[in-house]
């Protein structure tokens, strides 16, 4: 959906003002043009947004939702002044940036940052490189910070251009929750719900979660997002997902995000069925330490607790190693050989019903993980998205039973 930004900025002054002659003035248009503008949003959102009466205006429950959506919209780019030191808004008089900016420069803006260059900012956008380059140089004059040096290969975004584009997501992300919550207010249920998954949730946990959301919002356009939790966190922190689902970290990763724990999990030793290890005496530290093993990659907390199992118990680490992040692959590695890995028993606990797999040893004293939900502070969620959140906390709640 592209929506104008000015005339999107523009419902929290009619709702200000209560009137589009005094709305038309704070932004800097005629009454008409502010009129026809308003018609545009209200064909996009299928509403009217404010109801006529006299010389006033009053929100409706529809334009309620936006004008909310556009507050924090314009919150949003005053938070991002404030964090690249913009200098135009000291230099006119303190004209905010949301008065100027065009929704075409700050796409060009997150084209460019996320893909390096103006030529692949421009394939992805579909439009030709000239326009995405003057658009981008378009905003570096508006806010009077260099963001797109140049680099060896294609440009080289400052810290300043990354700042911008992650509110520049956030910015849009508003802007689409606010046109999801009018349609819910229609009967519309087809609101998008962007998770990420982390490892110990894949399996078992979030598939239910999702699969009881579609239950009662056939229509919710659900996507789920695999990958490192680095990868997954930037996604959050710029928009790009609405919730990260799994292990929490202590401390948190960052500030502007909130982490709520749900459920503790322990890890156990998993095995292939028949393993030599199986069917006798609980296996010493020294017959663990001896084994091949399936282990997280290096950096992950998992991993850590690995290591560090090993080197309490005066154990040597084993080497024996392969790094794997993927369960579908530990799995197959599992099945051809005698290797071992800790995993949750929720990530195997369908595979060890069916006879599959087996666990060797359950509930590793000091390996409980916390399993939570990620969101971005001062995050809202729309209708749909909050009863997703609802079904994980009802689920969490029947584990932890």
């Amino acid at each position: 959906m592209k929506i104008n930004l000015r005339h999107f900025f523009a419902l929290a002054d009619i709702a200000d003002t209560g009137r589009l002659s005094a709305a038309a003035e704070r932004v800097f248009m005629s009454q008409s043009a502010l009129t026809q503008a308003l018609r545009k949003l209200e064909e996009a959102a299928g509403e009217t947004l404010f109801d006529r009466a006299g010389f006033g205006v009053t929100e409706t429950p529809a334009g309620a939702l936006l004008t909310r959506r556009a507050r924090r919209a314009i919150e949003l780019l005053a938070d991002a002044e404030r964090a690249i030191g913009a200098k135009r808004a000291r230099e006119a008089g303190g004209s905010p940036l949301y008065r100027h900016v065009t929704a075409s420069q700050l796409r060009a803006l997150v084209a460019v940052v996320e893909t390096g260059g103006y030529s692949t900012a421009a394939r992805r956008l579909g439009i030709a490189q000239p326009t995405v380059h003057r658009a981008a140089k378009g905003l570096e004059d508006l806010i009077g910070v260099r963001m797109f040096p140049r680099a060896a290969r294609g440009v080289e975004p400052s810290e300043a251009a990354q700042s911008l584009a992650r509110y520049a997501n956030l910015v849009f992300a508003e802007i689409r929750q606010g046109f999801e919550e009018v349609w819910e207010l229609q009967g519309r249920t087809d609101s998008r719900v962007a998770i990420g998954s982390l490892p110990l949730v894949r399996s078992e946990f979030l598939p239910a979660a999702v699969t009881r959301l579609l239950a009662k919002f056939p229509e919710a356009r659900v996507s789920i997002l695999d990958g490192p939790y680095v990868e997954q966190l930037h996604a959050l922190r710029y928009g790009q997902i609405d919730w990260l689902i799994g292990a929490l970290r202590d401390p948190p990763p960052t500030t502007d995000v909130i982490q709520e724990p749900l459920f503790d999990q322990p890890l156990a030793i998993v095995v292939r069925p028949n393993h030599p290890l199986l069917g006798g005496n609980p296996p010493s530290t020294a017959q663990l330490a001896n084994l091949e093993w399936v282990a997280p990659r290096t950096l992950a907390p998992a991993r850590r607790f690995f290591d560090a199992y090993f080197e309490s118990r005066g154990e040597t680490t084993p080497t024996r190693i392969i790094e794997c992040s993927s369960l579908v692959a530990t799995r197959g590695l599992l099945l051809q050989s005698d290797r071992a890995v800790l995993l949750s028993p929720l990530q195997v606990r369908e595979d060890v019903a069916a006879g599959e797999l087996a666990v060797l040893v359950e509930a590793i004293p000091d390996s409980s993980r916390t399993i939570g939900v990620t969101t971005r502070e001062n995050w809202e969620p729309t209708m749909v998205q909050a009863a997703f959140l609802d079904i994980v906390r009802e689920l969490a709640s029947d584990l932890a039973a």
